[in-house]
């Protein structure tokens, strides 16, 4: 029970450190995946060795129980949470440029300098992504909002720093604001640009387009970021 939870310990230190070495720069983002990957394989395998010693052994103090219970939990996180992110990965098509303008869509600027050549370019990726991003976000549209775009851009603005993002470059002449999101564990980045531009009758258009760095598929987070933040825009402009 004891080994069984020692290695429990170890598989979830191992999860763990996957993401923090590549945050660090100790390893590339794949061998991340890779370590955590045997992580995963080993909790399964661990999982049954204690819920063998769980139901077989049967000269178990009641500490031998409880450790070989949280044993049991941590192999369960394991093997769930990647479980979780797989069935997640194979509900989305494999895009990670989501835009509310695929005709024009925003473009990045103080971004450009951010991204390095393992970097996916700032360029946006074509008409094959727009068809597959119509068919799975068909919500993702330009947003108008009753208000001058430079009082919107002041909101855009501080709804992105409240959703945890860093403002990385902001152009008022231009109604255009760039941000980055960086995830906990991994570090993995995506880049967001807000376009603000004037429409009819003292209103204001609001395009937005979040796109990753690293990776094929974005697990539907950049359409997921867009809409946080175009409901929360929306809630600050509410239609009469």
């Amino acid at each position: 029970m004891h080994i069984g939870f020692v290695l429990a310990l170890l598989c979830a230190f191992a999860a763990v450190s996957s993401g923090l070495g590549y945050r660090f720069g100790l390893w590339h983002f794949r061998i991340g995946f890779q370590i955590l990957k045997w992580s995963v394989f080993l909790s399964g395998a661990t999982l049954i060795i204690l819920l063998a010693g769980m139901f077989f052994i049967q000269s178990k103090t009641r500490m031998d129980s409880f450790v070989g219970f949280v044993g049991l939990i941590i192999c369960l996180v394991m093997v769930y949470v990647p479980y979780s992110w797989k069935r997640t990965l194979d509900t989305h098509p494999y895009i990670h440029d989501i835009t509310t303008d695929m005709l024009n869509p925003p473009h990045f600027v103080v971004v450009s300098g951010l991204r390095t050549a393992e970097h996916h370019s700032i360029d946006y990726d074509g008409l094959e992504v727009a068809e597959q991003q119509k068919k799975a976000y068909p919500d993702i549209k330009t947003l108008v909002v009753g208000a001058e775009p430079e009082i919107v851009l002041v909101e855009a603005a501080d709804i992105l720093t409240k959703m945890g993002l860093e403002i990385v470059g902001s152009d008022a002449d231009n109604g255009r604001i760039e941000a980055t999101a960086t995830t906990l564990l991994y570090g993995f980045k995506d880049d967001v640009v807000v376009r603000i531009s004037a429409g009819d009758a003292g209103t204001a258009r609001v395009d937005v387009r979040s796109k990753s760095r690293v990776g094929k598929s974005d697990l539907g987070q950049n359409a997921k970021r867009i809409r946080q933040f175009t409901n929360s825009l929306m809630l600050r402009f509410p239609k009469d």
